[in-house]
């Protein structure tokens, strides 16, 4: 049964029959970031220590918080820098744009900022 929602998204590429199907879509976007994206992998493993040292440490309920939250920013930023180096590169393929490098870089630019700050809130 389609619904409306599903008659205007016609154009779209593949639309998730249901959230279970969304979930499936989102960990395969993790995951391919996970495989081809350094950086990514290097946020991972500092995150992940930084959350062990919380709990070595015994910080406070909102001290390891802060750290989860400030490391799953680091995260999600990354993974936006990854989406729109895709399209970027979609966009412009093989050729060089002032606008796609503007793109691209303040959107690392992102990233590094949200790096910078997990470090802060580390320390």
């Amino acid at each position: 049964m389609s619904t409306s929602v599903d008659r205007q998204r016609t154009k779209a590429w593949r639309v998730a029959s249901s959230i279970g199907v969304s979930f499936k879509y989102a960990a395969a976007g993790v995951t391919y970031a996970f495989h081809t994206q350094r950086n990514f992998r290097i946020h991972c493993v500092m995150g992940t220590l930084a959350i062990s040292f919380g709990a070595l440490l015994r910080l406070t309920g909102v001290e390891m918080a802060v750290i989860c939250i400030t490391s799953g920013l680091v995260l999600t930023l990354e993974l936006l820098n990854t989406a729109i180096e895709s399209v970027v590169d979609l966009t412009v393929g093989q050729t060089y744009h002032e606008l796609a490098k503007i793109a691209k870089d303040c959107a690392a630019g992102a990233v590094l900022i949200s790096a910078f700050a997990s470090v802060l809130v580390g320390a």
